[in-house]
């Protein structure tokens, strides 16, 4: 088993905080010894971590992997499956790493539906503005036009979107597993008009914008000398958490914020929404719904909000 810098020297902190914690006479002390020892930490070095930059292909090719033509991920030059534990003992790493091969595959499931299964993406809100987040469905052409039967697909809860079923079964076994498009195609070719719902895709990620707030002390009636204390104090304290948080999140990620998509904030919302919009505009006889664990469930909802 190996320890790293950041483990050694953290040890002596955390035996320091625990005695601090258990009270006594030399309290005040340990407390002066506990700060003089993180003054002479050197936060950089410790900061340094074995875990590689959290920078990963946006592509197939860059991941040196494809689809092969029984739709099975291969790496391109071993023709091996997709191997999850690619850097050992780095978990978070890997994690990541297969999160960003995941949002690819996303990407790629949207070109099939498109160029394989001839669907058309759909806007929603239908009368979104311009900058406001915006969603999207898949329908076939005659999705609406269509006066037989309309099949309606919803996937499940997680990170699956549009058109897919199991990211893990995508990766891991085969696009035929993993994606709705075996569903698509067949309902195609029996005649059926099809609708892809995304219930998933309730919100958009941007950065969170930083916020400066001005310190008290700037417009504070306090002596030079007790302001300047407080601003010694607080710089250390920052210093501290700064620290902390560092060593728990060695690559600090971008503080993100959720803004959520009108009407189409939760599976439930996405799915009343669809089919107000579109389903129930539809010119077909009968509708046939096939759903996957939670969206099963958006579809009980649906059907005791609206029949």
């Amino acid at each position: 088993m190996s320890i790293s810098l950041s483990s050694l020297i953290l040890l002596p902190i955390w035996i320091s905080m625990a005695q601090i914690q258990q009270g006594g006479p030399d309290e005040k002390e340990k407390t002066t010894a506990l700060k003089d020892l993180l003054s002479r930490i050197d936060l950089d070095e410790l900061m340094k971590k074995d875990e590689p930059p959290l920078d990963f292909p946006d592509t197939l090719e860059g991941f040196e992997y494809a689809f092969n033509e029984k739709g099975q991920l291969r790496h391109i030059k071993t023709g091996e499956p997709f191997v999850f534990n690619y850097q050992e003992d780095l978990h978070r790493w890997n994690q990541k790493r297969y999160e960003a091969l995941g949002e690819i595959i996303t990407k790629y499931v949207y070109e099939l539906l498109e160029k394989d299964c001839n669907l058309k993406k759909i806007s929603i809100p239908v009368d979104a503005t311009e900058s406001e987040p915006k969603s999207f469905i898949f329908m076939s052409e005659d999705a609406l036009t269509n006066p037989q039967k309309l099949m309606v697909l919803i996937h499940g809860s997680g990170v699956v979107r549009a058109g897919q079923w199991a990211r893990r079964l995508i990766i891991n076994e085969d696009l035929d597993s993993g994606t709705q498009i075996p569903f698509i195609k067949r309902a195609m070719d029996e005649g059926y008009g099809v609708i892809v719902l995304n219930p998933n895709e309730n919100y958009i990620e941007v950065e969170k914008p930083k916020i400066h707030v001005q310190s008290s002390s700037d417009s504070s009636d306090e002596p030079a000398e007790k302001r300047e204390r407080k601003d010694k104090v607080s710089k250390e304290t920052k210093k501290r958490r700064d620290f902390y948080e560092k060593y728990r999140n060695p690559q600090r990620e971008k503080e993100m914020m959720q803004l959520y998509i009108r009407e189409n904030g939760s599976p439930e919302e996405h799915a009343i929404y669809v089919w107000d919009h579109f389903i129930a505009q539809s010119a077909a006889e009968n509708v046939f719904f096939v759903a996957h664990s939670y969206g099963g469930l958006a579809f009980v909802e649906l059907v005791l909000l609206r029949t």
